[in-house]
Order: C-alpha cells, then sequence, then structure tokens
C-alpha cells in the first residue's frame, strides 16, 4: 500500500492533456494574440473556450496560404492565498482559418475555426507538449468547475479539518512548517501545500479511489479525514 503523501504515480494523476482540458474548463478569461494585437476575453463564465474555437488538423500544403497566427494563454491561479498562486501556465498554438476578431472582442459571434499546432501545459515541474488527438481524447476532470469553492470553503469554514489531513503527511511535516493550505484537488486527491520560512512543498494525499463525478467527492473528502483521525501522528502546527 502506498503512504500518503509520498510520490504519486502517473495514475495518481491528471494526465497532462487531462489538466489542460480541466483548466480549459474552468477559466474564466484568456489572452488572445492575433495579428500582432493582444486582446484579453473576459466572463468565459467556466465554459470551455474550446466550444468557440473549432480546432482543426494542420492540412498538407497549407503553409502556402496566409492564415494569421493565434495564440490563446491562459493560467491556473490557486483560489487559496497560497505563496506562488500560479499553478500552471496553457498556450494553445495555430493559425486561423476564419477571422476570430469578433470572439475576441466578445460581440457575440459563434465559433471559429483554429488549425491547431500544439498545447502547452507549463507547471512548477516541467513544460509538456500535448497533440490535437490526446487534447480530444481528454476529458476535463468532473471537480474542475467545483475546485475554487470546495477549496475556499475547506480552508475558510473547516480548516481544522486542513490541519488534520497533515497526519497523514510523509515524510512527516516539522517544526519548519508555517501553515498548510490546500491547493488543488482533483478526481484523485487533495494537493496541500506547507509553507516554510524559506519556501514550500506540496504533497498529494489520495482518494481511495479516483472521482468519476462531483456526487462522490464528500465520501472520498470524508475517508481522509477519516483515516487522519486514525493516525498517531500528532502535527506541530495549531488546530
Amino acid at each position: 500500500m502506498r503512504l500518503f503523501g509520498a510520490p504519486a504515480t502517473p495514475a495518481d494523476r491528471p494526465t497532462d492533456a487531462e489538466r489542460i482540458r480541466s483548466i480549459l474548463t474552468a477559466a474564466h478569461s484568456m489572452t488572445v494574440v492575433t495579428d500582432g494585437l493582444r486582446s484579453e476575453v473576459r466572463h468565459l463564465d467556466g465554459g470551455d473556450p474550446m466550444g468557440r474555437l473549432h480546432l482543426h488538423p494542420a492540412e498538407p500544403g497549407g503553409e502556402s496560404e496566409y492564415r494569421p497566427s493565434i495564440r490563446l494563454e491562459f493560467t491556473d491561479i490557486a483560489p487559496t492565498p497560497v505563496r506562488d498562486r500560479v499553478r500552471a501556465r496553457v498556450t494553445v498554438l495555430g493559425r486561423l482559418l476564419t477571422p476570430y476578431s469578433d470572439l475576441a472582442e466578445g460581440s457575440g459571434a459563434d465559433s471559429a475555426c483554429m488549425e491547431f499546432d500544439r498545447a502547452v501545459l507549463e507547471t512548477p515541474e516541467g513544460r509538456s507538449h500535448v497533440g490535437l488527438e490526446e487534447l480530444d481524447a481528454a476529458c476535463p476532470d468532473p471537480l474542475s468547475p467545483y475546485e475554487a469553492g470546495m477549496l475556499t470553503h475547506l480552508l475558510d469554514d473547516h480548516h481544522d479539518l486542513v490541519t488534520l489531513l497533515l497526519r497523514l503527511v510523509r515524510p512527516l511535516p516539522t517544526a519548519a512548517v508555517l501553515r498548510a493550505l490546500p491547493v488543488a484537488m482533483d478526481r484523485y486527491g487533495i494537493t496541500l501545500r506547507l509553507e516554510e520560512r524559506r519556501g514550500h512543498r506540496d504533497v498529494r494525499l489520495p482518494f481511495p479511489s479516483p472521482l468519476d463525478d462531483v456526487e462522490q467527492a464528500g465520501t472520498q473528502i470524508q475517508a481522509l479525514f477519516s483515516a487522519a483521525r486514525r493516525s498517531s501522528h500528532r502535527n506541530t502546527l495549531p488546530a
């Protein structure tokens, strides 16, 4: 059995493609760069922007036609007041097949078409490129539209339970940890950020089994609390 807080295997966390889809699904704004112009598109209201932008594979010989490049930028910000709140950045690169100006200006146009080049995911762990086939096959995390509200509720109304979860962390937290905050939650588990005077580290606490929908979240979170209560480890942070 793998210990809580031990290094996660790939099966314990979303794939890069799934994480990109989740970030897009939860996005409330994006930056569009095309024809040398940079514009902010806000009020996406958690709707996947890929629903407004049809992605097409690159066509052979398309380089001979003028198709303006387009760059879509998304920033994934932690909803809780942790250090270094930027959790990830996503960039979708390609070329326009139909005008995008109306969408970028928020005029209500339905959609535009884009010849997809690649999607880039940047996290503190590094950078990865994801292709169109992999992106199409990936599903957003079922918790992504609700994650921000769930994490802020946990922190604001049940901070004692966040401290309780420290009993599951391995290696054990020491007195150097000044505070612990929930920084992320997905279908595989909760991530805590342990902040020290000279830095921080993130630890993942996996659910007993991955979630299939948001309705299962309460049961899985309670399972983590129950496991923490059964632990004899005493944390060094005030409850």
